[in-house]
C-alpha cells in the first residue's frame, strides 16, 4: 500500500545533497569575532579559541592582515614586541563579509 508521501512525491525529481561553499580562513574569522565578547583579541586568543581551520599560525597571521587591510581589525600596542594584539571594529551590519 502506497501512503500519501510517496505519492506526492512520485513526479519530484530527486532531492540532491546540498553542499556548503568553502569559506575563505578570512571569513571564518571574521565570523568568529563577531561572536566575540571582548573588545580586543590577540593571536594567542585565535589559535586556541578561534574556527579550528585557522589555529595554525601563518593561517592566523595572514587572515587578520586581510581584516587589517579591510577596516575589521585595528592593532594596538603590545605589552611585549613580540606579542600582538587587534581592536574589533563592530560595525551595524547584519552578514558582514570581508569584501565590505
Amino acid at each position: 500500500m502506497v501512503n500519501l508521501f510517496e505519492r506526492l512525491s512520485k513526479g519530484r525529481p530527486a532531492e540532491a545533497a546540498v553542499k556548503q561553499p568553502h569559506k575563505e580562513p578570512a571569513q571564518l574569522l571574521l565570523d568568529f569575532l563577531q561572536c566575540w565578547n571582548k573588545p580586543v583579541i590577540t593571536t594567542r586568543q585565535i589559535r586556541i579559541f578561534g574556527p579550528k581551520s585557522i589555529r595554525d599560525r601563518e593561517s592566523a597571521i595572514s587572515s587578520v592582515e586581510i581584516l587589517v587591510r579591510r577596516g575589521w581589525l585595528v592593532p594596538l600596542q603590545a605589552r611585549q614586541r613580540n606579542w600582538h594584539q587587534w581592536q574589533i571594529v563592530r560595525k551595524p551590519t547584519v552578514y558582514p563579509t570581508v569584501a565590505a
